[in-house]
Protein backbone atom coordinates (compact mmCIF):
# COMPACT_ATOMS: atom_id res chain seq x y z
CA UNK A 1 0.00 0.00 0.00
CA UNK A 2 1.27 3.11 -0.51
CA UNK A 3 2.28 5.53 2.14
CA UNK A 4 2.69 9.54 2.58
CA UNK A 5 6.58 10.31 3.27
CA UNK A 6 6.41 11.99 6.12
CA UNK A 7 8.17 15.86 6.11
CA UNK A 8 7.93 19.24 8.35
CA UNK A 9 5.96 20.26 5.34
CA UNK A 10 3.31 17.53 6.75
CA UNK A 11 2.85 18.88 10.18
CA UNK A 12 1.69 16.87 13.41
CA UNK A 13 -0.08 18.15 15.93
CA UNK A 14 -0.36 17.91 19.86
CA UNK A 15 -2.32 15.14 19.60
CA UNK A 16 -0.43 12.85 17.31
CA UNK A 17 0.99 10.63 19.69
CA UNK A 18 -2.44 9.99 21.69
CA UNK A 19 -3.90 9.51 17.84
CA UNK A 20 -1.14 6.93 17.28
CA UNK A 21 -1.76 5.13 20.50
CA UNK A 22 -5.57 5.20 20.45
CA UNK A 23 -4.96 3.12 17.12
CA UNK A 24 -5.55 5.22 14.11
CA UNK A 25 -5.97 3.49 10.57
CA UNK A 26 -6.25 6.15 8.17
CA UNK A 27 -5.04 9.68 7.76
CA UNK A 28 -5.58 12.19 5.03
CA UNK A 29 -3.68 15.84 4.61
CA UNK A 30 -5.19 18.63 5.31
CA UNK A 31 -4.16 22.31 5.96
CA UNK A 32 -0.68 20.46 5.81
CA UNK A 33 -1.56 18.34 8.79
CA UNK A 34 -2.46 15.34 9.52
CA UNK A 35 -6.37 14.30 10.29
CA UNK A 36 -7.16 11.15 10.83
CA UNK A 37 -10.22 9.73 9.29
CA UNK A 38 -10.72 6.22 10.57
CA UNK A 39 -9.98 4.09 13.75
CA UNK A 40 -11.61 1.05 13.70
CA UNK A 41 -13.74 1.27 10.50
CA UNK A 42 -16.47 3.89 9.39
CA UNK A 43 -19.37 2.02 10.18
CA UNK A 44 -17.82 1.53 14.05
CA UNK A 45 -16.71 4.43 15.13
CA UNK A 46 -20.09 6.00 13.42
CA UNK A 47 -22.09 3.81 15.69
CA UNK A 48 -20.10 4.14 18.52
CA UNK A 49 -19.88 8.32 17.66
CA UNK A 50 -23.97 8.15 17.89
CA UNK A 51 -24.03 6.11 21.19
CA UNK A 52 -21.14 7.69 23.13
CA UNK A 53 -18.26 10.21 23.08
CA UNK A 54 -15.19 10.78 21.06
CA UNK A 55 -12.18 13.01 21.50
CA UNK A 56 -10.76 13.91 17.87
CA UNK A 57 -7.83 15.64 16.78
CA UNK A 58 -8.65 18.50 14.78
CA UNK A 59 -5.61 20.42 14.84
CA UNK A 60 -6.12 21.02 11.31
CA UNK A 61 -8.84 23.36 11.40
CA UNK A 62 -6.23 26.27 11.39
CA UNK A 63 -7.07 29.60 13.31
CA UNK A 64 -6.24 33.19 10.88
CA UNK A 65 -5.73 35.41 14.09
CA UNK A 66 -6.70 39.21 13.26
CA UNK A 67 -5.30 41.34 15.90
CA UNK A 68 -5.80 45.15 15.94
CA UNK A 69 -7.69 48.37 15.22
CA UNK A 70 -8.94 47.20 11.90
CA UNK A 71 -9.55 43.56 12.62
CA UNK A 72 -13.10 43.78 12.75
CA UNK A 73 -13.25 46.16 9.43
CA UNK A 74 -11.12 43.13 7.90
CA UNK A 75 -13.87 40.55 9.53
CA UNK A 76 -16.66 42.07 7.41
CA UNK A 77 -14.39 42.73 3.83
CA UNK A 78 -13.81 38.91 4.15
CA UNK A 79 -18.22 37.70 3.95
CA UNK A 80 -20.91 38.66 2.93
CA UNK A 81 -22.68 37.86 6.96
CA UNK A 82 -23.25 40.55 8.74
CA UNK A 83 -21.37 41.28 11.58
CA UNK A 84 -22.10 44.13 13.12
CA UNK A 85 -24.62 42.81 16.27
CA UNK A 86 -21.97 39.87 17.33
CA UNK A 87 -20.58 40.00 20.33
CA UNK A 88 -17.22 38.85 22.26
CA UNK A 89 -18.43 35.18 23.46
CA UNK A 90 -19.98 34.01 20.01
CA UNK A 91 -19.38 31.92 17.09
CA UNK A 92 -20.70 32.58 13.65
CA UNK A 93 -20.34 30.24 10.77
CA UNK A 94 -19.28 32.52 8.13
CA UNK A 95 -19.18 32.23 4.25
CA UNK A 96 -16.05 33.65 3.04
CA UNK A 97 -15.94 34.90 -0.47
CA UNK A 98 -13.54 36.53 -2.98
CA UNK A 99 -14.54 39.54 -5.28
CA UNK A 100 -16.69 37.46 -7.94
CA UNK A 101 -18.77 36.02 -4.92
CA UNK A 102 -17.26 32.61 -5.38
CA UNK A 103 -16.34 30.50 -1.60
CA UNK A 104 -13.03 31.07 -0.88
CA UNK A 105 -13.44 29.12 2.67
CA UNK A 106 -16.42 28.29 4.77
CA UNK A 107 -14.78 28.66 8.38
CA UNK A 108 -16.24 29.34 11.91
CA UNK A 109 -15.52 33.21 13.27
CA UNK A 110 -14.41 33.50 16.83
CA UNK A 111 -14.91 36.56 18.11
CA UNK A 112 -12.15 37.38 21.49
CA UNK A 113 -12.85 40.75 21.41
CA UNK A 114 -13.32 44.04 19.40
CA UNK A 115 -10.04 43.48 18.27
CA UNK A 116 -9.05 40.36 18.14
CA UNK A 117 -10.88 37.43 15.99
CA UNK A 118 -9.83 33.90 15.40
CA UNK A 119 -11.19 32.46 11.51
CA UNK A 120 -11.20 28.27 12.34
CA UNK A 121 -10.78 27.16 8.36
CA UNK A 122 -11.34 24.53 6.23
CA UNK A 123 -8.62 23.25 4.06
CA UNK A 124 -7.23 26.49 1.84
CA UNK A 125 -4.66 28.91 1.77
CA UNK A 126 -7.31 31.53 3.38
CA UNK A 127 -4.60 32.95 5.57
CA UNK A 128 -2.54 34.56 2.28
CA UNK A 129 -5.71 35.88 1.08
CA UNK A 130 -6.23 37.53 4.34
CA UNK A 131 -3.10 38.77 4.78
CA UNK A 132 -3.23 40.19 0.52
CA UNK A 133 -6.61 41.96 1.62
CA UNK A 134 -4.95 43.61 4.63
CA UNK A 135 -1.68 44.58 3.41
CA UNK A 136 -3.31 45.87 0.28
CA UNK A 137 -5.80 48.30 1.83
CA UNK A 138 -2.71 48.97 4.68
CA UNK A 139 -5.31 48.25 7.50
CA UNK A 140 -3.90 48.62 10.97
CA UNK A 141 -4.38 44.72 11.71
CA UNK A 142 -1.96 41.85 12.34
CA UNK A 143 -2.95 38.78 10.20
CA UNK A 144 -0.99 35.69 11.92
CA UNK A 145 -1.29 32.01 12.57
CA UNK A 146 -1.35 31.25 16.43
CA UNK A 147 -0.40 28.30 18.23
CA UNK A 148 -4.09 27.16 18.32
CA UNK A 149 -4.95 23.55 17.91
CA UNK A 150 -8.77 22.61 18.41
CA UNK A 151 -9.81 19.55 20.00
CA UNK A 152 -13.36 18.12 19.33
CA UNK A 153 -15.37 16.45 22.41
CA UNK A 154 -18.18 14.82 20.26
CA UNK A 155 -21.69 12.72 20.65
CA UNK A 156 -24.51 12.19 23.02
CA UNK A 157 -21.95 11.55 26.13
CA UNK A 158 -20.11 14.99 25.77
CA UNK A 159 -21.47 17.25 28.47
CA UNK A 160 -20.61 14.42 31.02
CA UNK A 161 -17.22 14.24 29.99
CA UNK A 162 -16.68 17.20 29.68
CA UNK A 163 -18.30 18.66 33.37
CA UNK A 164 -15.92 15.98 34.69
CA UNK A 165 -13.10 17.86 33.71
CA UNK A 166 -13.67 21.70 33.24
CA UNK A 167 -16.66 21.40 35.49
CA UNK A 168 -20.49 22.01 35.51
CA UNK A 169 -20.08 25.23 34.74
CA UNK A 170 -19.34 24.43 31.12
CA UNK A 171 -23.03 23.01 30.21
CA UNK A 172 -24.15 26.24 30.45
CA UNK A 173 -22.31 27.03 27.00
CA UNK A 174 -25.10 27.58 24.19
CA UNK A 175 -24.44 26.38 20.63
CA UNK A 176 -21.99 28.56 18.94
CA UNK A 177 -21.35 30.56 22.15
CA UNK A 178 -18.13 30.28 23.67
CA UNK A 179 -16.69 30.83 27.30
CA UNK A 180 -13.20 30.60 28.90
CA UNK A 181 -11.88 27.45 31.26
CA UNK A 182 -8.81 27.10 32.98
CA UNK A 183 -6.90 23.97 32.82
CA UNK A 184 -3.44 23.45 34.41
CA UNK A 185 -2.67 27.43 34.67
CA UNK A 186 -3.51 28.17 31.42
CA UNK A 187 -7.13 29.72 30.21
CA UNK A 188 -8.89 27.86 26.79
CA UNK A 189 -12.02 28.97 24.92
CA UNK A 190 -14.53 26.35 24.81
CA UNK A 191 -17.08 26.74 22.64
CA UNK A 192 -20.18 24.32 21.80
CA UNK A 193 -19.94 23.43 18.17
CA UNK A 194 -17.89 20.75 16.17
CA UNK A 195 -18.35 18.77 12.85
CA UNK A 196 -21.03 16.38 13.84
CA UNK A 197 -24.65 16.39 14.22
CA UNK A 198 -24.45 14.30 17.92
CA UNK A 199 -23.80 17.71 20.06
CA UNK A 200 -20.17 18.45 21.35
CA UNK A 201 -17.17 20.91 21.87
CA UNK A 202 -14.26 22.50 20.65
CA UNK A 203 -11.26 23.20 22.57
CA UNK A 204 -9.33 25.58 21.36
CA UNK A 205 -6.23 24.86 22.96
CA UNK A 206 -3.27 27.69 23.05
CA UNK A 207 0.05 26.09 23.32
CA UNK A 208 1.14 22.72 22.19
CA UNK A 209 2.99 21.78 25.43
CA UNK A 210 -0.31 21.39 26.99
CA UNK A 211 -2.06 18.77 24.14
CA UNK A 212 -1.19 15.43 25.34
CA UNK A 213 -2.06 16.13 29.29
CA UNK A 214 -5.32 17.74 27.92
CA UNK A 215 -5.90 14.64 25.96
CA UNK A 216 -4.90 12.20 28.60
CA UNK A 217 -7.03 14.10 31.25
CA UNK A 218 -9.94 13.22 29.08
CA UNK A 219 -9.58 10.12 28.40
CA UNK A 220 -8.74 9.70 32.17
CA UNK A 221 -12.70 10.85 32.93
CA UNK A 222 -14.19 8.93 30.29
CA UNK A 223 -13.05 5.58 30.61
CA UNK A 224 -16.53 4.64 31.94
CA UNK A 225 -18.13 6.51 29.37
CA UNK A 226 -16.92 4.65 27.08
CA UNK A 227 -14.99 7.30 25.49
CA UNK A 228 -12.20 6.79 22.27
CA UNK A 229 -10.38 8.26 19.70
CA UNK A 230 -12.20 9.59 16.85
CA UNK A 231 -12.42 12.02 13.99
CA UNK A 232 -15.08 13.45 11.30
CA UNK A 233 -17.21 10.10 10.42
CA UNK A 234 -17.89 10.21 6.40
CA UNK A 235 -21.09 8.85 7.07
CA UNK A 236 -22.96 10.63 9.39
CA UNK A 237 -21.36 14.12 7.56
CA UNK A 238 -23.33 13.06 4.81
CA UNK A 239 -26.32 12.37 6.61
CA UNK A 240 -26.53 15.57 8.56
CA UNK A 241 -25.47 17.22 5.41
CA UNK A 242 -22.51 19.07 6.62
CA UNK A 243 -20.42 20.28 3.76
CA UNK A 244 -17.02 20.07 3.26
CA UNK A 245 -15.23 22.67 1.54
CA UNK A 246 -13.02 21.44 -1.34
CA UNK A 247 -15.71 18.36 -2.07
CA UNK A 248 -18.90 19.60 -1.98
CA UNK A 249 -17.94 22.70 -3.19
CA UNK A 250 -15.19 25.43 -4.31
CA UNK A 251 -14.73 28.92 -5.52
CA UNK A 252 -16.61 28.67 -8.55
CA UNK A 253 -19.62 28.24 -6.49
CA UNK A 254 -21.28 31.16 -4.63
CA UNK A 255 -23.13 30.98 -1.12
CA UNK A 256 -26.26 30.67 -2.67
CA UNK A 257 -25.64 27.97 -4.52
CA UNK A 258 -24.22 25.97 -1.40
CA UNK A 259 -27.04 26.75 0.19
CA UNK A 260 -25.83 29.58 2.75
CA UNK A 261 -27.90 32.26 1.56
CA UNK A 262 -29.14 32.10 5.22
CA UNK A 263 -26.21 33.36 6.12
CA UNK A 264 -25.73 36.49 4.23
CA UNK A 265 -26.62 39.50 4.65
CA UNK A 266 -25.61 41.13 1.33
CA UNK A 267 -27.58 44.46 1.52
CA UNK A 268 -26.15 45.51 4.92
CA UNK A 269 -22.62 43.68 4.77
CA UNK A 270 -21.25 47.09 4.14
CA UNK A 271 -17.43 46.61 3.06
CA UNK A 272 -17.62 43.04 1.73
CA UNK A 273 -15.50 42.46 -0.72
CA UNK A 274 -17.46 40.26 -2.43
CA UNK A 275 -20.76 42.15 -2.19
CA UNK A 276 -21.60 43.63 -5.88
CA UNK A 277 -21.39 40.39 -7.24
CA UNK A 278 -23.23 38.08 -4.80
CA UNK A 279 -25.98 41.20 -4.89
CA UNK A 280 -26.52 40.08 -8.82
CA UNK A 281 -26.61 36.48 -7.88
CA UNK A 282 -29.50 37.32 -5.35
CA UNK A 283 -31.50 39.10 -7.24
CA UNK A 284 -31.31 36.96 -9.96
CA UNK A 285 -31.66 33.05 -7.51
CA UNK A 286 -28.76 30.33 -8.50
CA UNK A 287 -29.20 28.13 -11.63
CA UNK A 288 -27.59 25.00 -9.30
CA UNK A 289 -27.78 24.16 -5.61
CA UNK A 290 -26.81 21.53 -3.47
CA UNK A 291 -29.16 18.78 -2.47
CA UNK A 292 -29.92 15.46 -0.67
CA UNK A 293 -29.93 12.55 -2.78
CA UNK A 294 -30.51 9.03 -2.32
CA UNK A 295 -28.72 6.66 -4.83
CA UNK A 296 -30.77 3.16 -5.19
CA UNK A 297 -29.52 -0.12 -4.88
CA UNK A 298 -26.03 -1.91 -3.06
CA UNK A 299 -23.69 0.43 -1.64
CA UNK A 300 -21.56 2.37 -3.34
CA UNK A 301 -17.91 3.98 -3.09
CA UNK A 302 -16.77 6.68 -1.23
CA UNK A 303 -16.40 9.56 -4.61
CA UNK A 304 -13.10 10.54 -5.60
CA UNK A 305 -13.92 12.54 -8.16
CA UNK A 306 -17.65 13.96 -9.15
CA UNK A 307 -20.27 11.89 -10.54
CA UNK A 308 -22.40 13.07 -13.44
CA UNK A 309 -25.93 13.36 -12.36
CA UNK A 310 -28.09 13.08 -15.92
CA UNK A 311 -31.82 12.81 -16.90
CA UNK A 312 -33.09 12.40 -20.22
CA UNK A 313 -29.44 11.64 -21.82
CA UNK A 314 -28.22 15.28 -20.12
CA UNK A 315 -26.31 16.39 -17.63
CA UNK A 316 -28.29 18.03 -14.88
CA UNK A 317 -25.88 17.94 -11.89
CA UNK A 318 -22.77 16.36 -10.01
CA UNK A 319 -22.72 13.88 -6.84
CA UNK A 320 -19.83 15.05 -4.78
CA UNK A 321 -19.84 13.67 -1.54
CA UNK A 322 -21.40 9.94 -1.13
CA UNK A 323 -21.42 6.72 1.36
CA UNK A 324 -23.72 3.79 2.52
CA UNK A 325 -26.02 4.64 5.35
CA UNK A 326 -26.57 2.06 8.01
CA UNK A 327 -29.41 3.62 9.94
CA UNK A 328 -30.89 4.49 6.76
CA UNK A 329 -30.26 1.86 4.07
CA UNK A 330 -29.54 3.75 1.61
CA UNK A 331 -26.68 5.34 -0.07
CA UNK A 332 -26.71 9.23 1.05
CA UNK A 333 -25.25 11.44 -1.22
CA UNK A 334 -24.84 15.24 -1.60
CA UNK A 335 -24.84 16.71 -5.09
CA UNK A 336 -25.11 20.11 -6.95
CA UNK A 337 -28.36 19.81 -8.82
CA UNK A 338 -29.17 22.72 -11.72
CA UNK A 339 -32.62 24.48 -11.29
CA UNK A 340 -34.66 22.07 -13.79
CA UNK A 341 -34.17 18.80 -11.64
CA UNK A 342 -34.07 20.15 -7.65
CA UNK A 343 -37.09 19.36 -6.74
CA UNK A 344 -37.82 17.13 -4.01
CA UNK A 345 -38.68 13.89 -5.18
CA UNK A 346 -37.01 14.40 -8.81
CA UNK A 347 -35.82 11.29 -10.13
CA UNK A 348 -32.22 11.01 -12.12
CA UNK A 349 -29.26 8.73 -12.45
CA UNK A 350 -25.83 8.88 -11.23
CA UNK A 351 -22.93 8.19 -13.19
CA UNK A 352 -20.90 5.49 -10.94
CA UNK A 353 -18.16 3.26 -11.44
CA UNK A 354 -20.53 0.50 -11.21
CA UNK A 355 -22.65 1.75 -13.79
CA UNK A 356 -26.02 4.25 -13.68
CA UNK A 357 -27.80 4.06 -10.78
CA UNK A 358 -30.99 5.49 -10.17
CA UNK A 359 -31.53 8.34 -7.57
CA UNK A 360 -34.25 10.61 -5.71
CA UNK A 361 -33.59 14.55 -4.84
CA UNK A 362 -34.62 14.81 -1.28
CA UNK A 363 -36.32 17.73 0.74
CA UNK A 364 -33.90 17.52 3.66
CA UNK A 365 -31.20 15.53 5.07
CA UNK A 366 -31.56 12.30 6.80
CA UNK A 367 -30.40 14.06 10.58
Amino acid sequence: MAQIALSRRLRRTPFSDGVEAAGVKGYTVYNRMLLPTVFESAEVDYRHLKEHVQVWDVSCERQVELRGPDAARLMQMLTPRDLRGMLPGQCYYVPIVDETGGMLNDPVAVKLSEDRWWISIADSDLLLWVKGIANGYRLDVLVDEPDVSPLGVQGPKSDELMARVFGDRVRDIRFFKFDKFEFEGRELAIARSGYSKQGGFEIYVEGSDIGMPLWNALFAAGEDLQVRAGCPNLIERIEGGLLSYGNDMTDDNTPHECGLGKFCNTHTAIGCIGRDALLRVAKEGPVQQIRPIAIDGEPVPPCDRPWPIVAGGKRVGQVTSTTWSPDFSTNVAIGMVKLSHWEPGTRVEVETPDGLRGATVRDKFWI
